[in-house]
């Protein structure tokens, strides 16, 4: 029995959690883990946010936020195209869902205070999957740089 559960704790047979389903609440999670990844570092300023976007979004307490990000990090693993990604909450939340999306991404971005070509290549293409007028998009980068300016 005890080296079951060692063997268990080890892991030696690569025990992989299930990848969560590919709906648009998980997408959009998927979608902030790659924008705060974009730049090749995930810092903690950027998953606090998420967690936090996540929590407000779905209702959720911290932990609950905490547990779905963490699915979302295997989603944002798993499926390797971005347009795909985008192309699920483009098919599944009215215009005002989607641009909601998109400032919560830029903010992301932000929380690290460093700006990355990256990380704006990124979501630049996001915004033209989500079919968000480039005007719009950039009152929206605006929005959320402002916001992080002022926190």
């Amino acid at each position: 029995m005890f080296e079951g559960l060692l063997a268990f704790l080890r892991n030696p047979g690569g025990y992989e959690t299930p990848l969560p389903e590919a709906d648009a609440g998980h997408a959009m999670g998927a979608l902030l883990v790659r924008a705060a990844k974009a730049d090749h570092a995930y810092l903690f300023e950027e998953i606090q946010l998420i967690d936090k976007v996540i929590a407000k979004r779905h209702g959720l307490d911290p932990v609950e936020a905490a547990k779905y990000r963490a699915s979302c990090e295997r989603l944002e693993t798993e499926m390797p195209d971005t347009s795909e990604i985008a192309i699920i909450i483009k098919n599944a939340i009215s215009e005002n869902e989607r641009e909601a999306t998109l400032r919560a991404l830029w903010a992301v971005v932000y929380a690290d205070g460093i700006k990355h070509t990256e990380e704006d290549k990124l979501l630049h293409q996001i915004e033209e999957v989500l079919g968000i007028a480039p005007s719009r998009a950039k009152e929206l980068q605006s929005a959320a740089r402002n916001a992080q300016d002022g926190s």
